[in-house]
């Protein structure tokens, strides 16, 4: 099965206008028929060209033929410009399944590798992808913090300007996840006048004019979320996100897709707990799973109008 059988698209198109325009396309994670169908019908209502984004794990979670009979189930068609992507791809195996089974974008992540091992096998999967038309994503630099188990990292170390001509000539990949002070997680800063480094975005920027840039870990981790989730039983102290400001601002620079999977976990939580605390004889998914879809959709809609830019560029 192909992607175009789906109605998905690739991100060639999509980025393109992204930078063009300077917004940022919207890459929701999601694991379940809620997470997906949260971020689908705000795509919808907002107009706003989508990407699909699942980890290793959460693949393995869900499994091949249910994942791919969501997604035919979702009745996409490409006039949607729905993605769907391959998050942290940690192999040229994992990558080559993905595309195998039908997703549209692949990221290949070696940047834990040297910078020679990280081009080899980009370039690898570059190769393979863009004989099926599918785009792919490599990374220079390394975030800190975790999401999940093919997710983390203990340290952090931001992208080198000077080695990212080098590395996109090399690879022919489509668009490059750098590393400027985000991290993956519901803790990404110390403190509140932390900020992003746009003199290094800016700088890679340059080297690499009108090519497609993206921001791993860039949840905004909004603070009423985690104060509900304390409220209703939680326990999360310390919570950080990326400032709404700073990602607008980074969309100006050839940011063009920027990743979120810890603000719609939070909504998820936060909804589901308030749920079933209020509604304490309640035993039906049904309820308090609708609940938390709707609360991811909220989320997703504010994030696409006040964070992306993304809304009514359909």
């Amino acid at each position: 099965m192909t992607y175009s059988d789906m109605g998905l698209v690739n991100t060639k198109q999509m980025f393109a206008d992204a930078i063009t325009g300077g917004y940022a396309i919207p890459a929701f994670n999601f694991y379940n028929m809620e997470t997906l169908t949260a971020i689908l019908d705000a795509a919808r209502l907002a107009n706003s060209p989508v990407i699909l984004a699942v980890s290793e794990s959460a693949l393995k979670y869900m499994g091949d033929d249910m994942l791919i009979g969501m997604m035919r189930g979702a009745n996409i068609n490409t006039k949607n410009q729905v993605a769907l992507h391959l998050d942290h791809g940690g192999s040229f195996e994992a990558c080559k399944h993905a595309i195998e089974l039908g997703f549209s974008s692949v990221m290949i992540d070696a940047s834990k590798l040297p910078f020679d091992e990280n081009i080899k096998l980009s370039q690898q999967v570059a190769e393979f992808a863009h004989k099926h038309n599918v785009s792919v994503e490599a990374e220079l630099g390394t975030l800190a913090g975790i999401e999940d188990e093919n997710t983390f990292g203990e340290t952090s170390s931001y992208t080198n300007p000077g080695d990212v001509e080098k590395f996109v000539n090399a690879t022919d990949i489509d668009s490059l996840a750098i590393a400027i002070g985000t991290s993956h997680g519901a803790y990404k800063r110390k403190s509140d006048n932390e900020e992003l480094r746009f003199d290094i975005l800016a700088d890679v920027a340059q080297r690499l004019p009108g090519f497609p840039l993206v921001l791993h870990g860039a949840s905004n981790i909004p603070q009423k979320l985690v104060t509900t989730i304390n409220e209703f039983g939680g326990k999360m102290s310390g919570t950080r996100g990326i400032d709404t400001i700073q990602l607008r601002r980074a969309t100006k620079m050839n940011i063009c897709k920027i990743n979120v999977d810890s603000d719609l976990r939070l909504g998820f939580t936060a909804a589901v707990r308030k749920s079933l605390s209020e509604n304490p004889s309640n035993f039906n998914p049904r309820d308090y799973l609708n609940r938390a879809r709707q609360t991811m959709t909220q989320i997703c809609l504010d994030e696409i109008k006040d964070i992306m830019g993304s809304e009514n560029k359909l």
